[in-house]
């Protein structure tokens, strides 16, 4: 494959772990583990292609608001413990440069695990290597809400007029502002949907349904994946 026809930034909406862990007859957390270990997998494979950026779809808004209270605490401890691992300077991501985003509503999330993010961006905020971001407590919709809420504030206080307001202003007050727009955008799971995902950075963005769930998605699968999309032609609305 060519470097240059390879995406610049990807998004990924990791889906399928509680079917796994039902598949097998296991309790669903189970497969949220097995979906951890897969993002851990994944980054080696980004650095092998070359790929700079990523954003994950680890927890929507809805998730969070609806799944058995059971299930998501024990997603949220996942988290914590994950998270935490990251402090540890021998981890993976300090030795590739990777830096860190957590990007949604994460102020709705319990204190202790609002730190650890907060703990985790600090400590990889000057990597330039690669940037990975967390989309957890997310919405699409919220994030170009949140979006607008910035911009009128600032409105009102006389610090930008009406005139100013252009695509690449609202981008910059995005949750992934600094960073590119998304090329490409890999679903698994089976479902034929958005979901609420980088509905603004994904408008022209290359999408691939995969009928495996995370925890059995392989890097054969994300390699197929590259093949075709480098042979794509992106018309960009032309």
């Amino acid at each position: 494959m060519e470097t240059a026809k390879l995406p610049l930034h990807i998004g990924i909406i990791l889906d399928g772990n509680r079917r796994f862990a039902k598949r097998l007859m296991k309790q669903p957390w189970y497969g949220h583990r097995w979906g951890a270990k897969k993002v851990k997998e994944l980054l080696n494979w980004l650095k092998e292609y070359g790929i700079r950026y990523a954003t994950l779809y680890s927890l929507s808004l809805e998730n969070l608001k609806k799944r058995p209270k059971k299930e998501l605490n024990h997603i949220l401890k996942l988290f914590e413990k994950e998270f935490s691992k990251i402090l540890n300077p021998k981890h993976e991501v300090h030795k590739y440069g990777v830096r860190i985003r957590i990007i949604g509503r994460t102020y709705l999330l319990p204190k202790k695990l609002q730190k650890i993010f907060k703990e985790v961006e600090k400590a990889t905020r000057n990597y330039k290597n690669y940037f990975l971001n967390f989309a957890i407590a997310y919405g699409g919709k919220q994030e170009i809400t949140d979006a607008v809420k910035k911009i009128v504030r600032k409105a009102l206080n006389g610090k930008v007029k009406v005139r100013d307001i252009k695509e690449k202003f609202v981008e910059e007050h995005l949750y992934t502002n600094g960073q590119p727009p998304v090329d490409l955008i890999i679903r698994t799971g089976g479902e034929n949907r958005v979901s609420n995902f980088l509905l603004w950075q994904g408008a022209y963005a290359e999408f691939f349904f995969v009928k495996k769930m995370w925890p059995e998605f392989e890097k054969e699968d994300f390699v197929r994946i590259l093949k075709e999309y480098s042979q794509r032609e992106r018309r960009f609305g032309k």
